[in-house]
């Protein structure tokens, strides 16, 4: 059984000011896969979620969201079918960690209401399972980097949308929260179906994760497929410029990527 389209990107381009950030880039997201952006600084990663996301429109091309222009969904329609975890996450309002995460649930409490005893059930829930609970009122303003990150994914979760999209989304945070944080993820797209689209610096982490990867290159998507065949030594040249060694590892369950590292005397001096 074929799974439906999410997303259907054709030949968009986006431009900062004369830079070009996405070039003509077409791309097709199932439901239902933890898809994996990986590519160098610049190549227009956190563009192109930003345009999936609708917070950025495209200045050529179109972009439908289950079959439909993304133009006509409602800011409110939107929220409930995607939520985001941003790259940078700044505030300077002195919000609670829980009032953070129950932002999360906006989109479905009626204007003038309160939260409801499952609003505010499911923020507890999510909290929890964040490990976040502990500083339930303190300011996202006295948190550390990590911990604000866990808040804002949090937040993300309580949207309880089908769509999940991830900037770096665990980028802050330390390694054993990583873990647990896409761990949880990615039971989520196993158990219940969701789509998860994520920018990932650690490739390693992204070939552990991801079913699908999608390698990015000035604008462009180079390569894109199932991550056991397009994660190669051959791909990981042409996109980052680099050697490397790919093995399968049996402790983690999937491919692993080594680099080797320039010798003393052999790289650039500081």
């Amino acid at each position: 059984m074929s799974k439906k389209t999410a997303f259907e990107v054709k030949n968009i381009s986006f431009y900062y000011g004369r830079n070009r950030a996405l070039d003509d880039l077409s791309l097709a997201i199932e439901q239902g896969g933890f898809y994996g952006v990986v590519g160098p600084n610049g190549c227009g990663k956190t563009t192109l979620l930003d345009i999936l996301v609708r917070n950025k429109t495209p200045g050529s091309g179109t972009i439908k969201f289950l079959g439909m222009d993304m133009g006509g969904y409602t800011r409110r329609r939107l929220a409930k079918e995607i939520s985001l975890v941003p790259q940078d996450f700044y505030i300077n309002f002195a919000f609670t960690a829980h009032e953070i995460v129950l932002m999360g649930r906006h989109p479905y409490i009626p204007r003038f209401s309160s939260p409801s005893s499952r609003d505010l059930e499911l923020v507890a829930e999510i909290m929890e399972k964040m490990e976040i609970d502990g500083f339930n009122d303190r300011h996202i303003t006295e948190l550390s980097g990590g911990e604000r990150q866990r808040v804002i994914f949090a937040r993300a979760l309580a949207q309880d949308t089908p769509v999940l999209i991830l900037d770096e989304g665990t980028s802050s945070m330390d390694i054993r929260h990583t873990i647990t944080t896409l761990d949880m993820v990615a039971h989520g797209v196993k158990k219940r179906g969701k789509t998860v689209i994520a920018t990932f610096h650690d490739i390693n982490m992204a070939a552990a994760y991801c079913d699908r990867l999608i390698f990015m290159r000035s604008g462009r998507v180079i390569f894109e497929g199932d991550t056991d065949e397009v994660l190669n030594e051959k791909n990981i040249r042409d996109i980052f410029e680099v050697d490397s060694r790919i093995y399968f590892d049996r402790y983690s369950n999937s491919k692993q990527v080594i680099f080797r590292k320039v010798g003393a005397g052999e790289g650039k001096d500081i």
